[in-house]
Order: C-alpha cells, then sequence, then structure tokens
C-alpha cells in the first residue's frame, strides 16, 4: 500500500506516472493499494477531461465535509479523551468560537484549538473559554 499525501500538489507528469504503475498487472491482479490525500483542488483537478484515465481508475473516493457545530464539539472531545482528557477543557462559548471561525474544517479545528491550549497553558488557564479563543484568533491566525 502507497499513500501520498499532500497529492493535489502532485503535477500532470506525476498523476500520470501514478496511471502507469497502477496499469502493472491490471488484467491479472494489482500488487499495489494507492491512497492520494489532498485537498479540493485534487479531486476538482482530477475531474478534468485529461485526467479521465487516472479517474477512472478510482475505486473508492471519499471527502471530508464540515462538521455542523455538534459534531465540532465530539471531534474535539474525542481528541481530548485520545490524549487522556476525561474533563472537559473547552467552554461551550469557546465551541461556538472554534465553530465559527473555523467553518467545521477539522485543518483549522485543529489548528485553532492547538493554538488555544498552548496559550492556555502558558497563562495557567484550566478552561479555555470564549474570550480566549477570539484572542487566540485575532493574535495568532488572522
Amino acid at each position: 500500500m502507497v499513500v501520498v499525501d499532500e497529492a493535489h500538489l502532485l503535477d500532470r507528469e506525476m498523476l500520470e506516472e501514478v496511471r502507469f504503475l497502477l496499469n502493472f498487472k491490471m488484467d491479472s491482479q494489482s500488487p499495489m493499494a494507492l491512497i492520494l490525500v489532498g485537498q479540493s483542488e485534487l479531486w476538482d483537478r482530477l475531474r478534468l477531461q485529461s485526467y479521465a484515465a487516472i479517474r477512472q481508475r478510482i475505486d473508492i473516493q471519499f471527502q471530508l465535509g464540515h462538521l455542523d457545530r455538534a459534531q465540532v464539539e465530539e471531534y474535539v472531545s474525542r481528541h481530548l479523551r485520545y490524549a487522556g482528557v476525561e474533563q472537559p477543557i473547552f467552554s461551550d462559548g469557546a465551541l461556538d468560537e472554534i465553530h465559527r471561525f473555523s467553518g467545521g474544517a477539522a485543518r483549522l479545528i485543529n489548528k485553532l484549538c492547538t493554538h488555544s491550549l498552548l496559550y492556555g497553558s502558558q497563562n495557567g488557564r484550566r478552561i479555555i473559554d470564549d474570550h480566549m479563543i477570539k484572542q487566540v484568533i485575532q493574535g495568532e491566525l488572522s
């Protein structure tokens, strides 16, 4: 199995090389599973007619959508539980601000939460509230 991260940055020639790899023993067995991971620009490019041969070789596709407010709360809480944190760290207001700023995009949620946790730690805060989230957004992410 091969995983290509940031695949949206691959140029046309490299995508053609990927297609040739997938053609190897195509009629009998495929020795390789390939996973392309990238921003939405990857799929936008693959939709072009010039990439039809590559697109036809895609068996499964998945696009991570934006999370709603409840999903943002669950997403943050699961990450905290995975890190061994049992009690809430982000207030409801903070989660509202995280959702508002990120629009539900996981990458922005991660970035804002990481910066907020560092800010809270540096200031000796056990709970991250909406005021702190706004400060982080204005000071570090705008």
